[in-house]
Parts: structure tokens; C-alpha cells; sequence
């Protein structure tokens, strides 16, 4: 990797490198892993470079550009070249906050946070529907019809079928592209998760991984045959169920400003959120 401000297109080859710095950086955040960045590179265009023990990453979105920062915030003069080189600054957090610009929270990349033992017991009134969704789905399928497997190289086919029918039946790409590349890099990207079977047909998939903090684990992606009623909520429960007591927050990443997305993830009643911030040109310090 090189060093700033000799930025580089991210690539598989410096998966190492930029774990490493997530991992020394304790990280809960789901958008600094090293998947997540390599599987939405093409979307925003990313680039990256090291600075001492910091990671710089540069991309666009939306037309502006954006620039990142992973690990300890650089000297004052490289943030003062940054923040005048591009629209603003993304995906900063708490523990970033900077003094000599004005920061505002960037709502719709808040990631949600779940306690791993609410979406294992469902407690109480308020997820009534859940458990609902889920003893329907039980009725209609009972539990010897019902099989869970590690996604690994032998059933990484089934996953990519689930996938090809999802986008079939939903009529539309999505986040298709990415899925599919992680699901075809499951080992290179130390992924990990469970595909689902009815009646031995492959109807669910859930992929994530273990994020820095060893307290927090990742969902990715997450699909399934919605036409199986209750699919959904009772691959939910069953792959929190799935993953090590050293689990306690389930991160379910951002909702994007999506309001049909906010809307569904607060059903589930977030314990609380990955707060990030943003710094655009129309905030920054004169």
C-alpha cells in the first residue's frame, strides 16, 4: 500500500494490511471492514492509503466526493488538504470528532445495534409479529423438514441460487453484485454464515463476519424466498442464535435514508446505533 497522498484502487492483495488497521482499532463499525470496503469499491469508486497507522479511503457518491479515515485522525495540515480537496468528510465517529470543523450526524448511515438475546428470545409485546411470523412459519414447515448449514465451499452454490431467485423474483439489482462477489470470495474475505433449507431446497442465506471489537458481529447480506411466510424472521432468530456467547450486539448495518428500510429495522428494536458523523463543504470551518 502506499503511503498519502499516493492513493491506490483497493484491491484483494492488501486485505492484510488494511485488516490489520481495523483490527488494532478495536472497531465496531461495520463499514470499515475490509469486505465491505472491497465489495462496494466499484459503487464509490475507492482508493487508498496509508498514513503512519492511519487508512485514508477517497470515493464519490451521489456526484461529491468523500474521504474517510480509519485509525487515528492525521496531522492538522493533511486534514486541512483533505477537507479542501474533497465535498466532505464520511464516516467519521465518535472517537474522531474534530476540533477545527463542524461535524453533523449523518443519520442515514447510523448502523443498528441489537442485543445477540433479543433477537434470540424475542421478549414481550413489542415483537408479538416477530414471534407471530416465526410460529407460522413452523406450522407450515415443520422442524425435521427444516436444515441449517455452515455456507462454506460446498454449499456456496445453493446460496448463489437463493440469491439469482431472489433478484429474479424481486425484479431488481440492489446490492446484487456485491452479494454475489462475496459469496464467491466467502474464504478470501473470512466471511462466515448459514444457508437454509426446506424440504432440502435451498430457500435463505445469511453471510457477515466477527467485527474488531469481538463483541459486535457484522450481517452483510441476507436473502431469502420471501414466498416461505415468516422466512425472514425465522432465519433472524435462528442464525442470532447460531453465533458465540462473546456476541452481544448484532450490527445490521445502515438503513441509507431508505424509509421503507428505517422502518423495518426499527421493528426489531434497535439497543442502540453506531452514531457517525459527517463533514460537508457547506460545514466546514472558515
Amino acid at each position: 500500500m502506499h503511503n498519502y497522498p499516493n492513493f491506490i484502487p483497493v484491491n484483494l492483495s492488501l486485505r492484510s494490511q488494511i485488516h490489520n488497521v481495523v483490527m488494532e482499532s478495536k472497531s465496531s463499525i461495520s463499514a470499515q471492514t475490509f469486505a465491505n470496503i472491497y465489495l462496494f469499491r466499484e459503487k464509490y469508486g475507492y482508493k487508498i492509503c496509508r498514513h503512519e497507522n492511519a487508512l485514508l479511503i477517497t470515493g464519490a457518491e451521489n456526484g461529491e466526493s468523500f474521504f474517510s479515515v480509519i485509525g487515528n485522525i492525521p496531522p492538522q495540515n493533511v486534514m486541512h488538504e483533505l477537507l479542501e480537496k474533497y465535498d466532505y468528510w464520511k464516516n467519521i465517529t465518535e472517537n474522531q470528532l474534530y476540533k477545527t470543523v463542524s461535524i453533523a450526524e449523518d443519520r442515514d448511515n447510523f448502523e443498528y445495534l441489537y442485543l445477540r438475546s433479543d433477537l434470540v428470545d424475542l421478549p414481550g409485546k413489542s415483537f408479538q409479529k416477530k414471534r407471530n411470523l416465526i410460529n407460522i412459519f413452523a406450522k407450515n414447515y415443520k422442524q425435521e423438514e427444516c436444515e441449517q448449514k455452515e455456507l462454506n465451499a460446498s454449499t456456496v452454490r445453493d446460496a448463489l441460487r437463493i440469491l439469482d431467485e431472489w433478484k429474479f423474483l424481486k425484479g431488481l439489482n440492489g446490492d446484487y453484485h456485491s452479494a454475489k462477489e462475496a459469496l464467491e470470495l466467502n474464504s478470501e474475505l473470512e466471511l462466515c454464515g448459514l444457508v437454509f433449507y426446506v424440504c432440502g431446497v435451498p430457500v435463505a442465506y445469511c453471510q457477515g463476519e466477527l467485527l474488531a471489537d469481538n463483541r459486535s458481529f457484522a450481517v452483510h447480506f441476507e436473502k431469502a424466498i420471501d414466498s416461505y411466510k415468516g422466512i425472514y424472521q425465522y432465519i433472524n432468530q435462528e442464525f442470532a442464535k447460531s453465533l458465540p456467547e462473546n456476541v452481544v450486539y448484532i450490527n445490521r448495518e445502515q438503513d441509507l435514508g431508505d424509509k421503507g428500510l428505517r422502518q423495518a429495522k426499527m421493528t426489531y428494536r434497535p439497543a442502540d446505533f453506531v452514531k457517525l458523523f459527517s463533514s460537508r463543504a457547506s460545514t466546514k470551518a472558515g
